[in-house]
């Protein structure tokens, strides 16, 4: 059964540093392209990055490029997201969802494109 767990979460100031994971089970993350997202208060959900076996990251979101990265450990079935130099509009829960094979080249703001989700973990920013 296909699941994706998020993880890592949690408050920190800002300026600093966080790395999320997302841990999949019922299919190799290898074989799949693996996107975060995420939704703050009131906003809709974005896209972040997305990693996928056969092509480069995909960065959606222009706030985040030179900050954020994605990357994948194929043994740990995991991926991850390394998040530096926060502010406080990094505030939101971040999702990882699932695609196959390749990342879409777009994303909306519902995340259709994407067909697999975890529960989300909570990233603040403190000022």
């Amino acid at each position: 059964q296909l699941q994706l767990v998020e993880s890592g979460g949690g408050l920190v100031q800002a300026g600093g540093s966080l790395r999320l994971s997302c841990a999949a089970s019922g299919f190799n993350v290898d074989s799949y392209a693996i996107g975060w997202f995420r939704q703050a208060p009131g906003k809709e959900r974005e896209g972040v990055l997305c990693i996928s076996r056969y092509s480069t990251p995909i960065n959606y979101a222009h706030s985040v490029k030179g900050r954020f990265t994605i990357s994948r450990d194929n043994a740990e079935n995991t991926v991850y997201l390394q998040m530096n130099s926060l502010t406080p509009e990094d505030t939101a829960v971040y999702y990882c969802a699932g695609r196959r094979n390749y990342c879409s080249g777009s994303v909306s703001a519902s995340g259709v494109e994407y067909g697999y989700w975890g529960q989300g973990t909570q990233v603040t920013v403190s000022s």
